[in-house]
């Protein structure tokens, strides 16, 4: 990347950021240059390919090779010979034993407002730290962070940072919650896990923003720590999934029937990106899904897409399909349906499903006004499902 391209990258992060976009739009050295910055009081360094290597969980031998593993985290089960390392980019065999590259380093350490990750149905105006390292499960063309998540961690400038080193500093800066997300929180689950335990001894709580390519064993060990989760469904065609993402769609899909069954507060973000999955009929197949798996009250956000990485050719997504894609999904019955990446419209508030009064008007990621008391409409008395705070601010 040159540096008229790295100036333009950045000025389109921070523009975007002030737009109240869903993830975070800033490259690698932007988010290098902030995490630095917010680390420096409180001792954490930083260094270009720091790792510290720690013993993975969730692998076996891989009995057809001598000294070759089975890695058992994501659906992808790579199976990897002495000094391979896996599709992720972060966790490698260590002549028999797996080893994962992405701990005590992330590239990334934000305060973030909770509505960021993006939850709107969980501790509205709360501060987060989020968390991210190196690596993804994933290869999505329309990535916004793709300098980092498709990056090994050599390849990123690290912070050392211990889990207990990060969750006193979402402490000391007030923050309610840690948050795991801007690349794939599975890559760096080991760090994930341990962050989240320290994080639940100290009364915080924790929040995966996921692709949700995850195995059911190690999700389920992450739920019994994990307070809420937003799940991106990038689509709802394998084919879709296979060209765009370049993973599969089946296993998201019992992902987020688990979090569901393990009591994790869910929500799902669809981005549309136009000319490959902004078709009516395949979010009414989408919503339907969620409606009779999931419940007809998991908030959906539908992102406007923005051209990024190997998209750049395309426009965003106009208004009026995002529009209709959240008419689809009020049709079907869905209950709270967002529109993100367009700030100021009315589809970024949340009304209450029983009355339709307006409950929390929302500016991006600022909430302008608040009527939800004891997790309640305060017009009508309608339970409103979520985990709401006195004032949402």
């Amino acid at each position: 990347m040159n540096r008229r391209d790295f100036l333009k990258t950045t000025c389109m992060a921070t523009i975007s950021a002030g737009m109240g976009t869903f993830t975070s739009f800033a490259i690698a050295d932007t988010l290098n240059l902030n995490s630095r910055d917010a680390a420096s009081d409180r001792g954490a360094s930083s260094q270009k390919g720091y790792i510290s290597p720690h013993k993975a969980l969730f692998y076996a031998p891989d009995k057809a090779a001598s000294l070759s593993v089975v890695c058992l985290l994501c659906p992808w089960k790579c199976s990897l010979s002495s000094g391979e390392r896996g599709r992720c980019q972060a966790r490698e065999n260590k002549n028999g034993e797996l080893i994962t590259l992405a701990y005590d380093n992330p590239c990334a350490v934000h305060i973030d407002p909770i509505e960021k990750n993006p939850l709107f149905h969980f501790l509205p105006g709360i501060k987060c730290l989020s968390v991210a390292t190196a690596g993804c499960t994933f290869k999505c063309k329309y990535c916004q962070n793709w300098q980092i998540s498709q990056s090994s961690p050599e390849e990123t400038t690290n912070l050392q940072f211990t889990p207990k080193k990060i969750v006193s500093s979402a402490i000391k800066n007030k923050c309610r919650a840690m948050g795991y997300t801007y690349t794939e929180p599975t890559v760096f689950f080991e760090y994930m896990l341990d962050i989240a335990i320290e994080a639940k001894k100290n009364g915080l709580k924790n929040v995966y923003h996921s692709n949700g390519f995850i195995n059911p064993e190690p999700l389920k060990k992450l739920c019994l720590y994990i307070d809420a989760a937003n799940i991106d469904m990038k689509g709802f065609t394998e084919k879709y999934y296979h060209e765009m993402s370049a993973g599969r769609l089946a296993p998201v899909l019992e992902s987020l029937k688990i979090l569901k069954k393990e009591g994790v507060h869910v929500e799902i973000t669809n981005t549309v990106v136009p000319t490959y999955n902004d078709l009516v009929a395949d979010a009414e197949r989408m919503c339907k899904w969620i409606r009779d798996e999931l419940g007809d009250d998991v908030p959906i956000h539908f992102a406007r897409f923005y051209p990024y990485h190997k998209l750049k050719n395309l426009s965003p997504t106009p208004t009026a399909i995002m529009e209709a894609m959240r008419n689809t999904a009020t049709k079907v019955g869905m209950k709270y349906v967002y529109i993100g990446n367009i700030p100021g419209h009315p589809g970024e508030h949340t009304y209450c499903a029983n009355c339709n009064k307006l409950l929390i008007r929302r500016f991006g990621f600022k909430i302008l006004e608040y009527f939800i008391k004891d997790g309640e409409c305060i017009y009508c008395g309608q339970k409103i499902p979520g985990k709401w705070t006195d004032s949402g601010l």
